[in-house]
């Protein structure tokens, strides 16, 4: 996926990656590879909020595709909206080079012990 993490905290984790390689047969990003993205980079918050002796898994995610992207990358901003000691909830937004807005999702996963 090429995936690589800009910052990465509890309350915010900022990541990128590129197009080419995650695109679908018509040449464009493909709504999985924003997905994965998107899960990535809040389940690596939720981690680092739950802490060294737990565990954070993912038990929902969203997302809605607002528009395209042909070429260079794209980044990922995960926000913490809800951080509990049994849940953590993300709000993630994936923009494209221009600053325009490609996807939106949301993402909670349960924090367990090891």
């Amino acid at each position: 996926m090429g995936i690589e993490f800009v910052e990465a905290g509890a309350e915010r984790v900022v990541g990128r990656m590129p197009v080419e390689g995650n695109t679908q047969p018509y040449g464009l990003l493909h709504g999985g590879a924003s997905v994965v993205l998107a899960e990535t980079l809040g389940s690596v918050g939720a981690a680092i909020h739950a802490g060294p002796d737990r565990i954070a898994v993912g038990i929902e995610i969203n997302a809605t595709h607002h528009r395209s992207a042909t070429s260079g990358f794209v980044t990922g901003v995960a926000t913490r909206s809800h951080g509990g000691r049994t849940l953590a909830t993300y709000d993630i937004e994936i923009t494209d080079e221009q600053g325009r807005r490609v996807c939106t999702s949301r993402l909670t996963c349960i924090l367990r012990d090891r």
